[in-house]
């Protein structure tokens, strides 16, 4: 297991690194954030993608072909790892754009598909979202309701999706059909795009305000909507096969402990500005926190490592994500406490320390160990796929 880095991403480390600071100067985000407070957030989020796309840096993995640096794993996570510990703002350009739809249609898409999409992210124009988790199919996607039936040379849909997020602010969505209701539940689902989302008719959005009263989810109504057949990605009936599809994407979640260290030292600085007595409380778990993180750091460095040696990391990334959601939970409970009344107040309060990042991180951090596949099925994949212990 190789934990260092060459020359080459040293290189690459420092010309992103100068490119952030130039272009994230005082401006905190409090970490990179696809859910915006505000239009002038997300108008800024733009702006720094579409600076991202004239250096040609919004689709690092991606083929040359298709816009993209053709980066390897380690290039890739060192984009990776600046991009968490700056900040940077995202739109869905990138999250969902070049990470799930872009790879998708690299794969699976026409040739017109790609000739007509593919430019569009790496421009940034396209914001994309996702159009997969319905109320009673989150989990278990496959079980997924929301039906499209063949009418001439469209597919007509009815249905509803959930917890879409940043549904409100794109423009295009990737959706999962049932356009087959007798076939087995995996095998009856097709993987349409559907464009121009925000003058769809039939197609309602509605916000979801979660906990930290902030608007980053919706629900997506389908009443009638109509979808060219042209737009169906791969095989009808065989959508379930084209969502599962990736490029070769660095999988470390590096993003999320650099982001973290950012946290940590921010709040050591505030620390050595508190009273001796509350620097003496605090002190010995700011350290254990300085230590686990860096323990995290590994944890994504070894599944960089696995990758660039042409393995498939499995239960590996399951155990990195168990670590780095429960640490991040530890780490902002402690530090709302750790900054005293003043750490409850939120970004719109001038006074508040850290430009109140950590309440709202605080809670923004209680559902990460359950998106993304939850801790107790992560758990699971280790007990089974590590520990070759029995399913029952």
């Amino acid at each position: 297991m190789d934990l260092r880095f060459g020359e080459k991403e040293e290189k690459l480390r420092k010309d992103v690194r100068t490119f952030l600071k130039q272009q994230l100067e005082n401006r905190d985000t409090g970490g990179a954030q696809l859910g915006a407070r505000n239009e002038d957030d997300f108008e800024f989020a733009l702006n720094f993608n579409r600076e991202l796309a004239k250096r040609g840096w919004i689709a690092p993995a991606w083929p040359k072909e298709y816009g993209g640096l053709a980066a390897d794993v380690k290039e890739q996570m060192v984009f990776n790892e600046e991009f968490g510990y700056y900040g940077a703002p995202d739109t869905g350009t990138r999250g969902f754009g070049v990470g799930m739809i872009g790879p998708t249609l690299i794969i699976h898409g026409s040739a017109e598909q790609k000739a007509n999409y593919l430019p569009k992210i790496t421009s940034g124009e396209h914001i994309w979202c996702q159009g997969y988790s319905e109320p009673g199919a989150g989990s278990d996607l496959a079980s997924l309701q929301t039906r499209a039936v063949r009418d001439g040379d469209d597919f007509v849909i009815n249905g509803q999706k959930i917890w879409t997020s940043g549904g409100h602010r794109a423009n295009q969505m990737f959706c999962l059909v049932r356009t087959d209701p007798d076939a087995p539940k995996h095998r009856g689902i097709s993987f349409l795009l559907i464009d121009d989302i925000k003058n769809t008719p039939g197609l309602t959005i509605r916000p979801l305000v979660n906990m930290a009263n902030r608007h980053h989810f919706n629900e997506v109504f389908f009443e009638d909507v109509r979808v060219p057949a042209r737009n169906i990605v791969g095989e009808e009936n065989r959508g379930w096969y084209v969502a599962m599809t990736l490029l070769d994407f660095e999988r470390s979640g590096i993003a999320v402990t650099a982001s973290q260290k950012r946290t940590l030292e921010k709040l050591t600085a505030n620390l050595k500005a508190a009273p001796a007595i509350v620097r003496e409380r605090n002190r010995t778990r700011l350290a254990d926190f300085v230590i686990a993180n860096n323990v995290g750091r590994y944890l994504g460095y070894r599944i960089g490592s696995m990758q660039a040696a042409g393995r498939v990391p499995n239960y590996e990334a399951s155990v990195v994500k168990i670590y780095q959601s429960e640490l991040g939970q530890r780490i902002y409970n402690s530090g709302i406490n750790m900054l005293g009344l003043a750490g409850q107040f939120r970004p719109e309060e001038p006074r508040a320390p850290m430009f109140g990042e950590m309440p709202e991180s605080y809670i923004m951090a209680v559902p990460s160990s359950i998106y993304s596949g939850s801790n107790e099925i992560q758990r699971n994949i280790i007990a089974q796929r590590g520990l070759g212990l029995p399913r029952d």
